[in-house]
């Protein structure tokens, strides 16, 4: 298992630092009129950050030989497509109102710019590996309050301020100069001179750390405060909890134990209550095992990578603007993990006496994948008929999927085997009886649904305020580098979890309602429902996310995530309770 964990390592730092956007200069190194690369990557609506299209689908300036940069994996999954720009800057030459070139804009090029402008279209290029942000155009609204009567503004001229360290480029800012405007407000043919000036300036700021402008962006002190308000919060929280249930439940069980002792000594004839009554059926298995197992094995799968993702969080692969790392981790990992999924499942199982291996393992397979897939098929389509970056090309899908079919299937199918061969027992201190009791009638705030809302509650308002900031991170421009405070918040997180799934499996226990693996299960995952139901408040509440791509990209990959965190967090659930049930019914005799 520590060669395995030292192999995903190695594998995931090696793909994850191939993933940045590279120079051609692979040692970042010029000489004076050196041609530093500068590559132009996508365009689209500021607040719509998954609609993204090519540079050149509008009617920019050319330069003449348009070369696609080679991506890799993940910055294709990412949507970056880089090819090169029509500027040119060479290392510490300055220019000074230099003409790109002169164009001649059709109607329809007046209206499709004039529609970029309206949507707040910003463009993103690279420089030596810096990205570089601007808008294509402004509104004037001032003193108008009639839409039609709104003016609508290209920049044709962008000012690049860059900063040097001996031969090395250290930061760079573009800055679109207000007064150089086309205006496109009427469709009429028109006269643009795309124009650009460049200015260098000498710093002292080391090469190693030109990346720290962008990652200390989301340290500030604002911005620490409110994380550590997150943190104070999910702590008291965890508090107050743990000190609630442990008193509660080392209270009533000490009275159930010394209750069950006497009872025990005094007449055998006295009728057992509460949850020792059940002690014959606590163990009996679950309804749908197969499917009990296969979430069981996925959740685990992801349970890990979720862990070797936050370590390599940790050591600093993940850092801003390599966001393509994460993609290609997130594929590598859940590919290289998939044995655990298989392994887990097929032996626990066989644990639970079942028979047919072979149709739990393909369940397993497509638990998590199968959705995934078919939202994938979906969004691909909406974004190929929107021409979008985030359309996938054949040969990067055709790679996915030769991952899958030879990585991914066949560890599946080891670790399944393995699971099969293991021979491990489901360990249980009390028999079970041939026939299962009959469930009391129970209120209504003890029946699956109800429970499932209060076991969510309390995990989801303990992360609640650090989500924010990931929402605003994945599906916006914010940049999150405090990776450290969201693995507190993680772990925070699987405590509270655990000890609501328990607390509620004592109450389920006590009302003489055997039936819990599943409820265990479906508690712990609901956390998951409620991020969910936070997606519809961010979306309508906190974002100016429109259309229909992005909407349909933003809930439908938001479904698989949260998905994801429900069989994640239904596995540490039920793990939580399957331990406190055997440690109870151990603790006092079984006959």
């Amino acid at each position: 298992m520590k060669n395995l964990s030292t192999i995903l390592l190695l594998t995931v730092l090696i793909t994850g630092s191939a993933t940045l956007v590279r120079s051609d200069a692979s040692d970042h190194r010029y000489n004076e009129n050196d041609v530093v690369p500068l590559y132009a990557n996508k365009v689209g609506p500021f607040h719509n950050p998954s609609e993204t299209y090519r540079y050149f689908d509008l009617p920019f300036c050319s330069p003449g030989d348009v070369k696609e940069k080679k991506e890799a994996l993940g910055e294709v999954l990412n949507g970056d497509r880089l090819v090169s720009a029509p500027y040119k800057l060479e290392f510490r030459k300055e220019k000074d109102t230099e003409v790109a070139c002169r164009r001649k804009l059709t109607k329809e090029e007046v209206a499709q710019f004039r529609k970029a402008v309206k949507k707040d279209y910003y463009f993103q290029m690279y420089y030596d590996d810096l990205p570089i942000w601007g808008f294509l155009g402004k509104v004037d609204k001032e003193g108008k309050t009639d839409p039609s009567e709104y003016k609508y503004f290209l920049y044709k001229h962008i000012q690049f301020e860059i900063l040097y360290n001996k031969d090395r480029v250290i930061e760079i800012g573009a800055k679109m100069d207000p007064h150089s405007v086309v205006d496109l407000t009427e469709d009429k043919d028109v006269d643009a001179d795309f124009m650009y000036t460049v200015k260098w300036r000498e710093t002292n700021i080391p090469f190693e750390n030109r990346m720290d402008k962008y990652s200390q962006s989301s340290s500030l002190p604002h911005h620490l405060e409110i994380h550590w308000f997150s943190i104070i919060n999910s702590c008291v929280t965890v508090l107050l909890l743990t000190g609630f249930l442990a008193t509660i439940l080392m209270r009533v069980l000490k009275n159930d134990f010394m209750k069950y002792a006497q009872d025990e000594e005094a007449a055998d004839d006295q009728e057992e209550t509460g949850w020792k009554y059940i002690h014959g059926d606590v163990f009996r298995f679950p309804k749908y095992k197969s499917l009990f197992s296969a979430a069981h094995g996925s959740g685990t799968q992801l349970f890990t990578l979720t862990v070797f993702i936050f370590m390599l969080a940790l050591v600093g692969v993940f850092y801003p603007y390599n966001r393509g790392a994460l993609f290609t981790a997130l594929v590598v990992i859940y590919a290289l993990t998939s044995g655990i999924a298989g392994y887990t499942s097929t032996s626990f199982y066989c644990q639970l006496e079942g028979t047919n291996w072979v149709r739990n393992l393909l369940l397993t397979g497509c638990l998590f994948c199968g959705p995934l897939f078919l939202t994938f098929c979906f969004l691909n389509t909406v974004a190929i008929a929107y021409s979008a970056t985030a359309a996938l090309p054949f040969g990067t899908i055709v790679v996915i999927v030769l991952i899958w079919t030879l990585v991914t299937a066949p560890l599946l199918v080891l670790g399944g085997i393995a699971g099969k061969n293991s021979k491990a027992e489901f360990h249980v201190p009390c028999r079970t009886t041939k026939y299962p009791r009959e469930i009391p009638t129970l209120p209504w705030y003890r029946t699956t649904v109800p429970q499932m809302a209060m076991a969510g509650f309390l995990p989801f308002s303990a992360i609640y305020i650090e989500l924010y900031y990931i929402f605003a991170s994945v599906w916006g421009h914010r940049i999150y580098t405090i990776y450290s405070i969201l693995f507190i918040v993680f772990l925070i997180l699987l405590i509270v979890t655990a000890f609501i799934t328990v607390a509620l499996t004592y109450f389920q226990l006590a009302a003489e309602d055997h039936e819990w693996w599943w409820r265990s299960f479906l508690c712990g995952g609901s956390t998951g429902l409620f991020i969910y139901g936070y997606c519809l408040y961010y979306y309508y509440a906190r974002s100016d996310m429109s259309g229909f791509m992005q909407t349909s990209f933003f809930f439908g990959y938001m479904a698989c995530i949260c998905y994801g965190f429900f069989l994640m967090l239904g596995t540490v659930g039920f793990r939580a309770a399957l331990l406190f049930v055997r440690h109870i019914y151990k603790s006092i005799k079984c006959e």
